[in-house]
């Protein structure tokens, strides 16, 4: 991105004090991300910063969309992702639609041990218990969130108020993606819209597809991480330094082609009547992963030390980027997509 209203100046150095400089602390990170997602959400609604639909045909552009933002700062982009995702499942499964001014977030972790019930209430429903790592927690305005029914599994739609959906305090403790503000949040009856069916959440082709444009959020922050060994290539020859540019640079063009095959493919067959998406999202994901794992090695290794402890914006991008692409669940990711590809006909 390069509108210089969404680019904060970024101190090196601590003040006489001692105190963090801003962009580190877990509170003035938070405030400076929250800033810059307003901000962000302020030009989607005026039509100046586009994100299509998946599966609309321009789902390239989409996917771009989100590196550029990732590429920039990637804690902004965890909340834009999650803002465009949200309006993508309302599209998809019928809920009620966006109005200017709001910032979704889309809150669907589910670890073991926190629960978060849904109970009917008249018309409508009311969401109880505790949610973990709701990223834009103090920011944004309304939430898709899973919560479990008698019935099982479903996504609501649920404006965050903050007298009843109250982050936990030091439940959010990461240096890495601190400004994605992701804490656990205690909802006490907050009333509810229900989106689509029991599971339809997880099981709507949609569900695929976004999986991919975070896939295309951890690609942007890889790029970012490299252009601190590129520039380092840039100041002086040097054999092992150049060697990891080119190792790197593999890496990053193998992902960038990845990703535009399957814009392609969602854009050829978005209601996935061939059945492909779970495998191509487990794939890419996955292949993804793998590359951002590669520059954070190959990068660490041609620099050293030196970066990591005198360039504040590239020892941000690494801690983001280590946090993050975190996301994808290693060898249980890898283990379905093998048994997915050993017996499809177990596939959901």
């Amino acid at each position: 991105m390069t509108d210089s209203t969404l680019a904060p100046e970024h101190s090196t150095t601590s003040g006489p004090s001692g105190r963090v400089p801003d962009g580190i602390a877990p509170d003035e990170a938070r405030r400076e991300s929250a800033a810059r997602f307003a901000a962000v959400v302020g030009l989607i609604d005026a039509g100046k910063l586009e994100f299509p639909l998946p599966g609309s045909g321009r789902t390239g552009a989409r996917l771009a969309a989100l590196q550029s933002v990732a590429e920039d700062d990637l804690c902004l982009a965890r909340l834009v992702e999650g803002h465009v995702d949200a309006l993508a499942i309302l599209a998809e499964l019928g809920g009620p639609p966006p109005r200017p001014g709001q910032r979704w977030g889309v809150w669907a972790a589910e670890p073991p041990g926190a629960t978060l019930e849904a109970t009917r209430s008249g018309d409508g429903w009311v969401l109880n218990g505790l949610k973990p790592y709701c990223s834009g927690a103090h920011s944004c305005t309304d939430a898709l969130v899973t919560a479990r029914t008698p019935e099982g599994r479903r996504l609501f739609a649920a404006a965050v108020d903050a007298r009843r959906c109250v982050p936990v305090e030091g439940s959010w403790q990461a240096v890495g993606m601190a400004g994605s503000d992701t804490p656990d949040v205690q909802f006490e009856q907050v009333p509810a819209v229900a989106v689509g069916d029991v599971e339809s959440y997880v099981r709507r082709p949609g569900f695929q597809h976004g999986g991919i444009g975070v896939a295309a959020c951890w690609y942007g922050g890889a790029l970012a991480v490299a252009r601190t060994l590129r520039h380092a290539a840039a100041k002086r020859p040097d054999p092992h330094t150049d060697a990891h540019l080119g190792a790197v640079d593999i890496q990053l063009h193998a992902a960038e082609t990845v990703l535009r095959r399957a814009a392609a493919e969602i854009d050829a067959d978005p209601s996935d009547s061939s059945g492909q998406a779970g495998v191509r999202g487990l794939r890419v994901r996955a292949f993804i992963e793998s590359v951002c794992t590669e520059v954070l090695t190959r990068v660490g290794r041609a620099t050293g030390a030196g970066p990591l402890c005198h360039d504040l914006r590239h020892a941000r991008d690494v801690a983001d980027l280590t946090v993050y692409v975190r996301q994808h669940h290693g060898e249980r990711d890898l283990a379905e997509l093998g048994g997915l590809l050993a017996r499809p006909q177990d596939a959901r």
